[in-house]
Protein backbone atom coordinates (compact mmCIF):
# COMPACT_ATOMS: atom_id res chain seq x y z
CA UNK A 1 0.00 0.00 0.00
CA UNK A 2 1.18 3.50 -0.81
CA UNK A 3 1.93 5.73 2.18
CA UNK A 4 0.43 9.15 2.78
CA UNK A 5 1.34 12.08 5.00
CA UNK A 6 0.86 15.76 5.76
CA UNK A 7 3.07 18.82 5.55
CA UNK A 8 4.59 19.93 8.86
CA UNK A 9 7.30 22.37 7.74
CA UNK A 10 8.28 24.46 4.72
CA UNK A 11 11.63 26.10 3.93
CA UNK A 12 11.49 27.30 0.31
CA UNK A 13 11.50 24.10 -1.79
CA UNK A 14 12.36 21.88 1.19
CA UNK A 15 9.21 20.48 2.80
CA UNK A 16 8.98 18.29 5.91
CA UNK A 17 6.28 15.61 5.81
CA UNK A 18 4.92 13.49 8.67
CA UNK A 19 4.23 10.07 7.14
CA UNK A 20 1.81 7.34 8.20
CA UNK A 21 3.79 4.48 6.64
CA UNK A 22 7.17 3.50 5.19
CA UNK A 23 8.80 5.69 2.55
CA UNK A 24 12.14 5.22 0.83
CA UNK A 25 15.03 7.43 -0.27
CA UNK A 26 14.42 9.20 -3.65
CA UNK A 27 10.75 8.16 -3.68
CA UNK A 28 8.40 10.45 -5.61
CA UNK A 29 5.40 12.02 -3.92
CA UNK A 30 2.67 14.54 -4.79
CA UNK A 31 1.59 17.37 -2.49
CA UNK A 32 -1.95 18.75 -2.76
CA UNK A 33 -1.56 22.56 -2.80
CA UNK A 34 -5.05 24.00 -3.10
CA UNK A 35 -6.09 21.50 -5.77
CA UNK A 36 -2.73 21.62 -7.60
CA UNK A 37 -0.58 18.50 -7.34
CA UNK A 38 3.10 19.36 -6.87
CA UNK A 39 5.72 16.69 -7.60
CA UNK A 40 8.46 16.20 -5.00
CA UNK A 41 11.25 13.76 -4.18
CA UNK A 42 12.25 12.30 -0.81
CA UNK A 43 15.84 13.23 -0.04
CA UNK A 44 16.02 12.31 3.66
CA UNK A 45 14.08 10.03 6.01
CA UNK A 46 14.24 10.46 9.79
CA UNK A 47 11.81 8.21 11.61
CA UNK A 48 8.30 9.25 10.59
CA UNK A 49 9.53 12.54 9.15
CA UNK A 50 10.54 12.75 5.51
CA UNK A 51 12.34 15.73 3.96
CA UNK A 52 11.17 16.18 0.37
CA UNK A 53 12.36 18.66 -2.25
CA UNK A 54 9.61 20.06 -4.44
CA UNK A 55 10.28 20.38 -8.16
CA UNK A 56 8.22 23.59 -8.39
CA UNK A 57 7.39 26.76 -6.50
CA UNK A 58 5.90 26.13 -3.04
CA UNK A 59 3.97 29.41 -2.95
CA UNK A 60 0.64 28.87 -1.19
CA UNK A 61 1.70 25.60 0.43
CA UNK A 62 0.77 25.35 4.12
CA UNK A 63 1.05 22.99 7.07
CA UNK A 64 -1.50 20.21 7.00
CA UNK A 65 -1.61 19.82 3.18
CA UNK A 66 -1.94 16.17 2.16
CA UNK A 67 0.90 14.19 0.59
CA UNK A 68 0.65 10.97 -1.42
CA UNK A 69 3.74 8.80 -1.97
CA UNK A 70 4.06 6.92 -5.26
CA UNK A 71 6.31 3.99 -4.21
CA UNK A 72 8.65 4.71 -7.16
CA UNK A 73 11.62 6.90 -7.99
CA UNK A 74 11.81 9.71 -10.54
CA UNK A 75 11.63 7.87 -13.87
CA UNK A 76 12.38 8.66 -17.49
CA UNK A 77 10.07 7.43 -20.26
CA UNK A 78 12.18 5.67 -22.88
CA UNK A 79 10.99 4.84 -26.37
CA UNK A 80 10.81 6.06 -29.98
CA UNK A 81 10.40 9.81 -30.28
CA UNK A 82 13.10 10.99 -27.88
CA UNK A 83 15.26 12.43 -30.66
CA UNK A 84 14.42 15.93 -31.95
CA UNK A 85 12.68 16.60 -28.61
CA UNK A 86 13.19 19.31 -26.00
CA UNK A 87 12.49 18.43 -22.37
CA UNK A 88 12.96 19.86 -18.93
CA UNK A 89 14.55 17.87 -16.10
CA UNK A 90 11.26 16.08 -15.37
CA UNK A 91 10.98 15.17 -19.07
CA UNK A 92 8.08 17.51 -19.72
CA UNK A 93 7.88 18.13 -23.46
CA UNK A 94 8.60 21.86 -23.80
CA UNK A 95 7.18 21.96 -27.33
CA UNK A 96 3.65 21.12 -26.09
CA UNK A 97 3.40 23.76 -23.34
CA UNK A 98 0.26 25.86 -23.12
CA UNK A 99 2.28 29.07 -22.68
CA UNK A 100 5.78 30.48 -22.45
CA UNK A 101 6.31 28.73 -19.11
CA UNK A 102 4.98 25.46 -17.76
CA UNK A 103 2.19 26.19 -15.30
CA UNK A 104 2.67 24.94 -11.78
CA UNK A 105 1.40 21.38 -11.55
CA UNK A 106 1.34 20.99 -15.35
CA UNK A 107 3.09 17.81 -16.53
CA UNK A 108 3.20 16.86 -20.21
CA UNK A 109 3.70 13.52 -21.93
CA UNK A 110 7.30 13.05 -23.12
CA UNK A 111 6.37 10.68 -25.98
CA UNK A 112 3.70 10.87 -28.68
CA UNK A 113 1.27 7.99 -28.06
CA UNK A 114 -0.65 8.50 -31.31
CA UNK A 115 2.25 8.44 -33.78
CA UNK A 116 2.72 5.25 -35.79
CA UNK A 117 6.15 3.66 -36.19
CA UNK A 118 7.33 1.18 -38.83
CA UNK A 119 8.22 -1.85 -36.71
CA UNK A 120 10.46 -4.66 -37.96
CA UNK A 121 10.87 -7.76 -35.73
CA UNK A 122 14.35 -9.01 -34.81
CA UNK A 123 13.58 -11.77 -32.30
CA UNK A 124 11.55 -14.86 -33.21
CA UNK A 125 9.25 -17.11 -31.14
CA UNK A 126 11.30 -19.52 -29.07
CA UNK A 127 14.32 -17.22 -28.64
CA UNK A 128 15.81 -16.91 -25.16
CA UNK A 129 16.21 -13.27 -24.10
CA UNK A 130 17.21 -11.24 -21.06
CA UNK A 131 16.95 -7.56 -20.11
CA UNK A 132 18.11 -5.17 -22.89
CA UNK A 133 18.07 -7.81 -25.65
CA UNK A 134 16.69 -6.55 -28.96
CA UNK A 135 13.17 -7.62 -29.95
CA UNK A 136 12.60 -5.35 -32.94
CA UNK A 137 13.51 -2.11 -34.63
CA UNK A 138 11.89 1.12 -35.78
CA UNK A 139 13.47 3.97 -37.77
CA UNK A 140 13.81 7.12 -35.70
CA UNK A 141 14.85 9.64 -38.32
CA UNK A 142 17.72 7.85 -40.06
CA UNK A 143 18.86 5.93 -36.95
CA UNK A 144 17.82 2.37 -36.05
CA UNK A 145 15.92 2.50 -32.75
CA UNK A 146 15.93 -0.90 -31.05
CA UNK A 147 12.90 -2.10 -29.11
CA UNK A 148 14.39 -3.94 -26.15
CA UNK A 149 13.39 -6.23 -23.34
CA UNK A 150 12.72 -3.81 -20.43
CA UNK A 151 15.79 -3.17 -18.29
CA UNK A 152 13.82 -4.02 -15.14
CA UNK A 153 13.24 -7.65 -16.18
CA UNK A 154 15.16 -10.22 -14.14
CA UNK A 155 16.28 -13.64 -15.34
CA UNK A 156 15.76 -15.35 -18.68
CA UNK A 157 12.60 -15.10 -20.80
CA UNK A 158 11.31 -17.02 -23.81
CA UNK A 159 9.80 -15.11 -26.72
CA UNK A 160 6.25 -16.40 -27.11
CA UNK A 161 5.18 -14.13 -29.97
CA UNK A 162 6.27 -11.02 -31.88
CA UNK A 163 3.97 -8.89 -34.04
CA UNK A 164 4.71 -8.93 -37.79
CA UNK A 165 6.28 -5.97 -39.56
CA UNK A 166 3.88 -3.05 -39.73
CA UNK A 167 2.90 0.30 -38.26
CA UNK A 168 2.13 0.49 -34.54
CA UNK A 169 2.07 3.13 -31.81
CA UNK A 170 4.26 2.93 -28.72
CA UNK A 171 1.46 1.45 -26.56
CA UNK A 172 0.95 -1.57 -28.83
CA UNK A 173 2.09 -4.92 -27.42
CA UNK A 174 4.84 -5.84 -29.89
CA UNK A 175 5.99 -9.00 -28.10
CA UNK A 176 4.83 -11.46 -25.47
CA UNK A 177 7.51 -13.04 -23.26
CA UNK A 178 7.24 -16.01 -20.92
CA UNK A 179 9.27 -15.90 -17.72
CA UNK A 180 10.83 -18.82 -15.84
CA UNK A 181 7.62 -19.30 -13.81
CA UNK A 182 5.58 -19.71 -16.99
CA UNK A 183 3.86 -16.33 -16.75
CA UNK A 184 3.29 -14.25 -19.89
CA UNK A 185 4.47 -10.65 -19.91
CA UNK A 186 3.50 -8.04 -22.54
CA UNK A 187 6.19 -5.76 -23.96
CA UNK A 188 5.45 -2.45 -25.70
CA UNK A 189 7.78 -0.01 -27.45
CA UNK A 190 8.19 2.10 -24.31
CA UNK A 191 9.55 1.49 -20.82
CA UNK A 192 10.46 3.50 -17.71
CA UNK A 193 13.66 3.60 -15.70
CA UNK A 194 14.67 5.54 -12.53
CA UNK A 195 17.06 8.30 -13.57
CA UNK A 196 19.34 8.07 -10.52
CA UNK A 197 20.08 4.38 -11.09
CA UNK A 198 22.61 3.45 -13.79
CA UNK A 199 21.36 1.16 -16.58
CA UNK A 200 23.72 -1.84 -16.44
CA UNK A 201 22.42 -3.49 -19.60
CA UNK A 202 25.70 -4.87 -20.86
CA UNK A 203 28.07 -7.82 -20.59
CA UNK A 204 31.26 -5.96 -19.76
CA UNK A 205 32.69 -2.45 -19.61
CA UNK A 206 36.24 -2.46 -21.02
CA UNK A 207 38.72 0.41 -21.02
CA UNK A 208 38.36 2.85 -23.94
CA UNK A 209 40.48 1.76 -26.90
CA UNK A 210 39.87 4.42 -29.57
CA UNK A 211 39.45 8.18 -29.66
CA UNK A 212 36.36 10.17 -30.52
CA UNK A 213 37.21 12.66 -33.26
CA UNK A 214 35.76 16.12 -32.66
CA UNK A 215 37.30 18.06 -35.57
CA UNK A 216 38.72 20.51 -33.01
CA UNK A 217 42.52 20.51 -33.36
CA UNK A 218 43.38 21.56 -29.81
CA UNK A 219 41.46 18.49 -28.62
CA UNK A 220 42.16 15.84 -31.26
CA UNK A 221 45.82 16.70 -31.77
CA UNK A 222 47.05 17.55 -28.28
CA UNK A 223 44.55 16.10 -25.78
CA UNK A 224 42.19 13.61 -27.46
CA UNK A 225 39.16 12.24 -25.67
CA UNK A 226 38.41 8.54 -25.97
CA UNK A 227 35.13 7.16 -27.27
CA UNK A 228 33.28 6.36 -24.06
CA UNK A 229 35.60 8.71 -22.17
CA UNK A 230 34.99 11.63 -19.85
CA UNK A 231 36.21 15.20 -19.95
CA UNK A 232 35.31 18.63 -18.68
CA UNK A 233 35.82 22.24 -19.72
CA UNK A 234 36.34 24.70 -16.86
CA UNK A 235 36.75 28.39 -17.46
CA UNK A 236 35.54 31.89 -16.55
CA UNK A 237 32.36 33.34 -18.00
CA UNK A 238 32.72 34.51 -21.58
CA UNK A 239 35.67 32.30 -22.48
CA UNK A 240 33.78 30.20 -25.01
CA UNK A 241 32.68 27.07 -23.11
CA UNK A 242 29.27 26.94 -24.79
CA UNK A 243 30.65 27.64 -28.29
CA UNK A 244 33.26 24.89 -27.86
CA UNK A 245 30.56 22.46 -26.74
CA UNK A 246 28.42 23.36 -29.74
CA UNK A 247 31.39 22.74 -32.07
CA UNK A 248 31.98 19.33 -30.48
CA UNK A 249 28.26 18.49 -30.74
CA UNK A 250 28.16 19.43 -34.42
CA UNK A 251 31.37 17.73 -35.48
CA UNK A 252 31.90 14.94 -32.93
CA UNK A 253 32.04 11.35 -34.13
CA UNK A 254 28.79 10.34 -32.40
CA UNK A 255 25.45 9.07 -33.63
CA UNK A 256 23.26 10.57 -30.89
CA UNK A 257 23.76 13.94 -29.16
CA UNK A 258 22.18 14.82 -25.81
CA UNK A 259 22.50 18.44 -24.65
CA UNK A 260 21.81 19.07 -20.96
CA UNK A 261 21.43 22.76 -20.12
CA UNK A 262 21.54 22.57 -16.34
CA UNK A 263 20.72 25.90 -14.72
CA UNK A 264 21.88 27.92 -17.72
CA UNK A 265 20.94 31.55 -18.26
CA UNK A 266 17.80 32.04 -20.31
CA UNK A 267 19.60 33.73 -23.22
CA UNK A 268 21.95 30.73 -23.61
CA UNK A 269 19.01 28.33 -23.56
CA UNK A 270 17.20 30.38 -26.21
CA UNK A 271 20.39 30.24 -28.29
CA UNK A 272 20.33 26.43 -28.12
CA UNK A 273 16.65 26.28 -29.11
CA UNK A 274 17.09 28.66 -32.04
CA UNK A 275 20.49 27.51 -33.37
CA UNK A 276 20.32 23.74 -33.06
CA UNK A 277 17.29 23.23 -35.34
CA UNK A 278 19.13 25.22 -38.04
CA UNK A 279 22.52 23.49 -37.79
CA UNK A 280 23.43 21.11 -40.61
CA UNK A 281 25.12 17.86 -39.61
CA UNK A 282 28.45 17.67 -41.52
CA UNK A 283 28.41 13.87 -41.32
CA UNK A 284 25.01 13.33 -42.95
CA UNK A 285 24.02 16.64 -44.53
CA UNK A 286 20.74 16.51 -42.57
CA UNK A 287 19.64 18.72 -39.68
CA UNK A 288 21.65 18.07 -36.52
CA UNK A 289 18.46 18.20 -34.44
CA UNK A 290 17.31 14.92 -36.03
CA UNK A 291 19.78 13.04 -33.83
CA UNK A 292 19.72 15.39 -30.82
CA UNK A 293 17.75 15.53 -27.59
CA UNK A 294 17.82 18.67 -25.44
CA UNK A 295 17.24 18.62 -21.68
CA UNK A 296 16.83 22.17 -20.45
CA UNK A 297 16.48 23.78 -17.04
CA UNK A 298 17.15 27.50 -16.71
CA UNK A 299 18.67 29.09 -13.63
CA UNK A 300 15.32 30.53 -12.48
CA UNK A 301 13.82 27.04 -12.10
CA UNK A 302 13.75 25.38 -8.63
CA UNK A 303 16.93 23.64 -7.54
CA UNK A 304 15.31 20.20 -7.56
CA UNK A 305 14.49 20.45 -11.26
CA UNK A 306 18.03 21.63 -12.03
CA UNK A 307 19.47 18.62 -10.22
CA UNK A 308 17.18 16.21 -12.06
CA UNK A 309 18.17 17.42 -15.54
CA UNK A 310 21.65 15.85 -15.61
CA UNK A 311 20.31 12.49 -14.39
CA UNK A 312 17.51 12.46 -16.97
CA UNK A 313 20.02 13.27 -19.73
CA UNK A 314 22.40 10.47 -18.67
CA UNK A 315 19.55 7.93 -18.53
CA UNK A 316 18.55 8.75 -22.12
CA UNK A 317 22.20 8.34 -23.15
CA UNK A 318 22.44 4.91 -21.49
CA UNK A 319 19.23 3.90 -23.25
CA UNK A 320 20.67 4.64 -26.69
CA UNK A 321 23.99 3.05 -25.72
CA UNK A 322 22.11 -0.20 -25.11
CA UNK A 323 21.14 -0.08 -28.82
CA UNK A 324 24.82 -0.25 -29.83
CA UNK A 325 25.03 3.47 -30.69
CA UNK A 326 27.75 6.03 -29.99
CA UNK A 327 26.26 8.73 -27.76
CA UNK A 328 27.73 12.09 -26.78
CA UNK A 329 26.44 13.86 -23.66
CA UNK A 330 27.26 17.55 -23.21
CA UNK A 331 26.29 19.10 -19.87
CA UNK A 332 26.41 22.89 -19.44
CA UNK A 333 27.04 23.63 -16.65
CA UNK A 334 27.73 21.10 -13.91
CA UNK A 335 28.61 23.99 -11.58
CA UNK A 336 24.91 24.93 -11.46
CA UNK A 337 24.10 21.31 -10.67
CA UNK A 338 26.61 21.41 -7.79
CA UNK A 339 25.12 24.71 -6.62
CA UNK A 340 21.69 23.08 -6.55
CA UNK A 341 23.14 20.30 -4.37
CA UNK A 342 24.64 22.96 -2.10
CA UNK A 343 21.35 24.81 -1.69
CA UNK A 344 19.51 21.65 -0.67
CA UNK A 345 22.32 20.59 1.66
CA UNK A 346 22.26 23.98 3.39
CA UNK A 347 18.49 23.92 3.83
CA UNK A 348 18.76 20.49 5.45
CA UNK A 349 21.41 21.94 7.81
CA UNK A 350 23.93 19.26 6.87
CA UNK A 351 27.60 19.57 7.83
CA UNK A 352 29.11 21.76 5.07
CA UNK A 353 32.29 20.99 3.17
CA UNK A 354 34.58 23.37 1.30
CA UNK A 355 32.77 26.56 0.17
CA UNK A 356 29.58 25.17 1.80
CA UNK A 357 29.23 22.41 -0.82
CA UNK A 358 28.10 18.98 0.48
CA UNK A 359 30.91 16.97 2.06
CA UNK A 360 30.17 14.13 -0.37
CA UNK A 361 30.31 16.36 -3.47
CA UNK A 362 33.34 14.52 -4.84
CA UNK A 363 31.59 11.14 -4.47
CA UNK A 364 28.40 12.42 -6.17
CA UNK A 365 30.35 13.80 -9.15
CA UNK A 366 32.51 10.66 -9.44
CA UNK A 367 29.54 8.28 -9.40
CA UNK A 368 27.83 10.34 -12.10
CA UNK A 369 30.88 10.44 -14.38
CA UNK A 370 31.29 6.69 -13.87
CA UNK A 371 28.02 6.10 -15.73
CA UNK A 372 29.74 7.06 -19.01
CA UNK A 373 31.91 4.55 -20.86
CA UNK A 374 32.13 2.03 -23.68
CA UNK A 375 30.28 -1.27 -23.13
CA UNK A 376 30.01 -4.66 -24.77
CA UNK A 377 26.34 -5.65 -25.05
CA UNK A 378 24.89 -9.12 -24.55
CA UNK A 379 24.97 -9.74 -28.32
CA UNK A 380 28.65 -8.74 -28.64
CA UNK A 381 27.94 -5.31 -30.18
CA UNK A 382 29.49 -2.21 -28.61
CA UNK A 383 27.93 1.06 -27.54
CA UNK A 384 29.34 4.09 -25.78
CA UNK A 385 28.48 7.22 -23.82
CA UNK A 386 31.10 9.98 -24.05
CA UNK A 387 30.53 12.69 -21.46
CA UNK A 388 31.91 16.24 -21.58
CA UNK A 389 30.73 18.72 -18.97
CA UNK A 390 31.53 22.36 -18.38
CA UNK A 391 32.39 23.97 -15.07
CA UNK A 392 31.90 27.69 -14.38
CA UNK A 393 34.18 28.45 -11.41
CA UNK A 394 33.51 31.76 -9.70
CA UNK A 395 36.11 34.30 -10.79
CA UNK A 396 37.86 31.72 -12.97
CA UNK A 397 39.32 30.02 -9.87
CA UNK A 398 40.26 26.50 -11.01
CA UNK A 399 41.08 25.51 -7.41
CA UNK A 400 37.46 25.71 -6.20
CA UNK A 401 35.73 22.48 -5.02
CA UNK A 402 33.64 21.66 -8.12
CA UNK A 403 36.63 21.90 -10.47
CA UNK A 404 38.87 19.93 -8.10
CA UNK A 405 36.24 17.22 -7.56
CA UNK A 406 35.57 16.93 -11.29
CA UNK A 407 39.29 16.72 -12.04
CA UNK A 408 39.45 13.55 -9.92
CA UNK A 409 36.66 11.92 -11.93
CA UNK A 410 37.24 13.08 -15.52
CA UNK A 411 40.14 11.85 -17.64
CA UNK A 412 40.38 14.92 -19.90
CA UNK A 413 40.87 18.48 -18.67
CA UNK A 414 40.37 21.38 -21.10
CA UNK A 415 41.16 24.54 -19.12
CA UNK A 416 39.89 27.74 -20.74
CA UNK A 417 42.06 30.76 -20.07
CA UNK A 418 40.83 34.32 -19.69
CA UNK A 419 44.07 35.71 -21.14
CA UNK A 420 43.68 33.72 -24.38
CA UNK A 421 40.04 34.75 -24.66
CA UNK A 422 41.00 38.41 -24.21
CA UNK A 423 43.51 38.02 -27.07
CA UNK A 424 40.76 36.42 -29.22
CA UNK A 425 42.74 33.19 -29.47
CA UNK A 426 39.86 30.73 -29.74
CA UNK A 427 39.24 28.08 -28.64
CA UNK A 428 40.81 29.58 -25.51
CA UNK A 429 42.11 26.23 -24.22
CA UNK A 430 45.33 26.55 -22.23
CA UNK A 431 47.68 24.03 -23.92
CA UNK A 432 49.99 23.75 -20.90
CA UNK A 433 47.44 23.22 -18.11
CA UNK A 434 45.14 20.97 -20.17
CA UNK A 435 45.76 17.25 -20.42
CA UNK A 436 44.34 13.92 -21.58
CA UNK A 437 45.14 10.87 -19.48
CA UNK A 438 44.03 8.67 -22.38
CA UNK A 439 47.37 9.34 -24.08
CA UNK A 440 48.89 7.16 -21.35
CA UNK A 441 46.72 4.16 -22.32
CA UNK A 442 48.64 1.60 -24.43
CA UNK A 443 45.40 0.84 -26.30
CA UNK A 444 44.97 4.49 -27.30
CA UNK A 445 48.63 4.86 -28.28
CA UNK A 446 48.37 1.75 -30.49
CA UNK A 447 45.11 3.03 -32.02
CA UNK A 448 46.64 6.43 -32.83
CA UNK A 449 49.73 4.78 -34.37
CA UNK A 450 47.49 2.73 -36.68
CA UNK A 451 44.79 5.32 -37.35
CA UNK A 452 46.96 8.44 -37.72
CA UNK A 453 50.70 7.74 -38.00
CA UNK A 454 53.36 5.75 -36.09
CA UNK A 455 54.83 7.73 -33.22
CA UNK A 456 51.90 10.15 -33.05
CA UNK A 457 51.97 10.39 -29.22
CA UNK A 458 55.66 11.30 -29.40
CA UNK A 459 54.85 14.08 -31.88
CA UNK A 460 52.20 15.39 -29.50
CA UNK A 461 54.66 15.51 -26.59
CA UNK A 462 57.19 17.27 -28.83
CA UNK A 463 54.55 19.89 -29.76
CA UNK A 464 53.74 20.53 -26.10
CA UNK A 465 57.44 21.00 -25.33
CA UNK A 466 57.70 23.61 -28.10
CA UNK A 467 54.76 25.51 -26.57
CA UNK A 468 56.24 25.21 -23.08
CA UNK A 469 59.68 26.49 -24.17
CA UNK A 470 58.01 29.33 -26.06
CA UNK A 471 56.15 30.41 -22.92
CA UNK A 472 59.40 30.43 -20.94
CA UNK A 473 61.17 32.42 -23.68
CA UNK A 474 58.30 34.93 -23.80
CA UNK A 475 58.60 35.56 -20.06
CA UNK A 476 62.32 36.26 -20.42
CA UNK A 477 61.74 38.60 -23.37
CA UNK A 478 59.07 40.50 -21.44
CA UNK A 479 61.42 40.93 -18.47
CA UNK A 480 64.72 41.66 -20.23
CA UNK A 481 63.51 43.20 -23.48
CA UNK A 482 64.08 42.21 -27.12
CA UNK A 483 67.78 43.04 -27.07
CA UNK A 484 68.44 41.53 -23.66
CA UNK A 485 68.02 37.87 -24.63
CA UNK A 486 69.85 35.61 -27.13
CA UNK A 487 68.39 35.12 -30.61
CA UNK A 488 67.50 31.53 -29.72
CA UNK A 489 64.89 32.87 -27.25
CA UNK A 490 63.16 34.80 -30.04
CA UNK A 491 63.28 31.72 -32.25
CA UNK A 492 61.76 29.51 -29.51
CA UNK A 493 59.02 32.07 -28.90
CA UNK A 494 58.07 32.38 -32.56
CA UNK A 495 58.08 28.61 -33.04
CA UNK A 496 55.54 28.36 -30.20
CA UNK A 497 53.53 31.14 -31.87
CA UNK A 498 53.59 29.11 -35.09
CA UNK A 499 52.08 26.13 -33.23
CA UNK A 500 49.56 28.42 -31.52
CA UNK A 501 48.25 30.13 -34.65
CA UNK A 502 48.17 27.03 -36.87
CA UNK A 503 47.29 24.15 -34.52
CA UNK A 504 45.68 25.63 -31.41
CA UNK A 505 43.58 28.43 -32.90
CA UNK A 506 40.56 27.50 -35.01
CA UNK A 507 37.69 29.45 -36.56
CA UNK A 508 34.46 27.81 -35.41
CA UNK A 509 32.43 29.75 -38.00
CA UNK A 510 34.57 29.18 -41.10
CA UNK A 511 33.13 26.46 -43.39
CA UNK A 512 36.56 24.84 -43.90
CA UNK A 513 38.52 25.60 -40.73
CA UNK A 514 35.66 24.78 -38.35
CA UNK A 515 36.21 21.02 -38.72
CA UNK A 516 39.59 19.38 -39.33
CA UNK A 517 39.74 15.61 -40.04
CA UNK A 518 42.59 13.61 -38.54
CA UNK A 519 44.44 13.17 -41.85
CA UNK A 520 44.56 16.95 -42.27
CA UNK A 521 45.62 17.42 -38.63
CA UNK A 522 48.46 14.96 -39.21
CA UNK A 523 49.60 16.78 -42.37
CA UNK A 524 49.55 20.24 -40.78
CA UNK A 525 51.26 19.12 -37.56
CA UNK A 526 54.08 17.46 -39.52
CA UNK A 527 54.45 20.63 -41.59
CA UNK A 528 54.68 22.82 -38.46
CA UNK A 529 57.11 20.45 -36.70
CA UNK A 530 59.30 20.37 -39.81
CA UNK A 531 59.73 24.15 -39.55
CA UNK A 532 60.26 23.97 -35.78
CA UNK A 533 62.99 21.33 -36.24
CA UNK A 534 65.06 23.65 -38.42
CA UNK A 535 67.84 25.81 -37.03
CA UNK A 536 67.72 29.30 -38.52
CA UNK A 537 70.53 31.84 -38.48
CA UNK A 538 68.68 35.14 -38.16
CA UNK A 539 70.70 38.36 -37.96
CA UNK A 540 68.27 40.09 -35.58
CA UNK A 541 64.88 39.54 -33.97
CA UNK A 542 63.11 41.70 -36.59
CA UNK A 543 64.20 39.29 -39.34
CA UNK A 544 63.02 36.38 -37.17
CA UNK A 545 59.66 38.07 -36.62
CA UNK A 546 59.16 38.80 -40.34
CA UNK A 547 59.99 35.21 -41.33
CA UNK A 548 57.60 33.59 -38.87
CA UNK A 549 54.83 36.13 -39.52
CA UNK A 550 54.99 35.27 -43.22
CA UNK A 551 55.07 31.53 -42.45
CA UNK A 552 52.08 31.90 -40.11
CA UNK A 553 50.16 33.85 -42.76
CA UNK A 554 50.74 31.15 -45.40
CA UNK A 555 49.85 28.31 -43.05
CA UNK A 556 46.68 30.09 -41.90
CA UNK A 557 45.65 30.44 -45.55
CA UNK A 558 46.16 26.67 -45.88
CA UNK A 559 43.86 26.13 -42.87
CA UNK A 560 41.16 28.10 -44.68
CA UNK A 561 41.66 26.22 -47.98
CA UNK A 562 40.26 22.86 -49.01
CA UNK A 563 42.80 20.15 -48.25
CA UNK A 564 43.17 18.94 -51.84
CA UNK A 565 42.68 22.13 -53.83
CA UNK A 566 44.77 24.37 -56.03
CA UNK A 567 44.88 27.12 -53.39
CA UNK A 568 46.21 24.69 -50.80
CA UNK A 569 49.02 23.59 -53.12
CA UNK A 570 49.77 27.22 -54.07
CA UNK A 571 50.32 28.21 -50.44
CA UNK A 572 52.38 25.06 -49.90
CA UNK A 573 54.73 26.06 -52.74
CA UNK A 574 55.06 29.59 -51.36
CA UNK A 575 55.89 28.18 -47.94
CA UNK A 576 58.57 25.90 -49.43
CA UNK A 577 60.14 28.89 -51.21
CA UNK A 578 60.09 30.92 -48.00
CA UNK A 579 61.86 28.16 -46.08
CA UNK A 580 64.44 27.51 -48.83
CA UNK A 581 65.24 31.24 -49.11
CA UNK A 582 65.44 31.69 -45.36
CA UNK A 583 68.70 31.45 -43.46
Amino acid sequence: MKSTGKVTGIVSNLVTVLTDGPVSQNEICYIDCGGTRLMAEVIKVNGKNAAVQVFESTRGLKNGDKVEFEDRMLEASLGPGLLSSCYDGLQNDLTTMTGVFLKRGEYTEPLDHSRLWDFTPIAAPGDKVTAADWLGEVREGWLPHKIMVPFSFKGEYTVKSVVPAGQYNIDTTVAVLTNEEGEDVDVTMTQKWPVKVAIKAYREKPRPSRIMETGVRVIDTLNPIAEGGTGFIPGPFGCGKTVLQHAIAKQGDAEVIVMAACGERANEVVEIFTEFPELIDPHTGRHLMERTTIICNTSNMPVAAREASVYTAMTICEYYRAMGLKVLLLADSTSRWAQALREMSNRMEELPGADAFPVDLSAIISSFYARAGMVVLNNGKTGSVTFIGTVSPAGGNLKEPVTESTKKAARCFYALEQNRADKKRYPAVNPIDSYSKYLEYPEIEEYLSEKVTPGWVGMVEKTKNIIRKGREAQEQINILGDDGVPMTYHEQFWKSELVDFIILQQDAFDPVDSVTPMDRQEYMLKLVLDICDRNFDFEDFEECRRFFNEAINLLRQMNYSEFRSGNFNKYQEQLNNLISNGK
